[in-house]
């Protein structure tokens, strides 16, 4: 099987994209582990599937795999660049398109800059939801990781987030314990992991360990998971810039009843075929 792709990124959180649409593609949890390999295949955190629609309502079908294969809900940075995708290689020249997800519909607007601005829908605090285990909703929660208690928030936005609040992200333990907290039994279903810096009630500077992924350069949903905690915690007041080590996204929520609006850049690096 040869398969068309394109590369993108959005702030450094990198994507192969693959139109779907016009090509035959059945992919297999090996063969997605082995596009996103950086040395034997193309490289990238998350692989992007651009189907029809199942749905009358919406233009394209949305579809997220991370490096290990794994299926997931949500990619707020991937949606950036499946709009950019879509109106590239014309497959739609509406200025916002609708696409279903695994958990429901996202709307995503294309800038007059070129920035994308997405509609990442409604938070979910429920611990159910997210979903975490605990006996009820709280503004932090609390965690024992080799007998050092670490405060966190958590919410889901379309997939589920936890922010430590820390005084530095240069020194932040991201990659010691955000692999432990990824997996950790209070979270069945993993969780991305956002350690968040407060520089002011409008800005703030963010690293994220993704489930599936590690590390990023950035995390489009870990920014609005973080902004709506640190709203929430009356941290940060919309619209709040957010700083990752790829770049930074403006995120708007106004908070409970309403949807967060995440909008930033999404660019094309490269198009190719690969076979399988």
């Amino acid at each position: 099987m040869i398969l068309k792709f394109t590369k993108m990124h959005g702030l450094g959180n990198d994507f192969v994209v693959i139109d779907a649409i016009r090509q035959a593609v059945n992919l297999t949890s090996e063969q997605i582990r082995r596009i996103a390999d950086r040395h034997f295949g193309v490289g990238c955190d998350q692989l992007l599937l651009v189907e029809p629609s199942l749905n009358p309502d919406a233009d394209f079908r949305y579809r997220i795999f991370n490096a290990d294969g794994s299926e997931v809900a949500q990619c707020g940075n991937g949606a950036r660049c499946f709009a950019r995708f879509v109106h590239e290689q014309g497959l739609s020249d509406k200025p916002e398109v609708r696409v279903d997800t695994q958990n429901g519909s996202l709307l995503l607007r294309r800038g007059e800059s070129g920035n994308i601005t997405v509609d990442m829908g409604l938070p979910r605090h429920e611990p159910a939801q997210i979903p975490l285990k605990a006996d009820r909703e709280a503004v932090t929660y609390s965690i024992d990781v080799e007998g050092k208690s670490w405060a966190f928030g958590a919410v889901s936005m379309g997939n589920p987030h936890a922010v430590l609040l820390v005084d530095n992200i240069d020194d932040a333990p991201v990659l010691s314990l955000g692999p432990v907290l990824e997996s950790h039994a209070l979270f069945p279903e993993r969780v991305n992991v956002g350690f968040m810096q407060v520089l002011h009630p409008h800005h703030i500077r963010l690293r994220v360990y993704e489930r599936g992924s590690g590390e990023t350069l950035a995390c489009g949903s870990g920014a609005c998971g973080a902004v709506v905690v640190g709203v929430g915690q009356g941290l940060l007041k919309s619209p709040v810039q957010v700083d990752l080590p790829g770049g930074s996204l403006s995120i708007s929520w106004l908070g409970r009843g309403n949807t967060v609006l995440m909008t930033g850049p999404a660019v094309t690096v490269f198009v190719g075929m690969i076979e399988l």
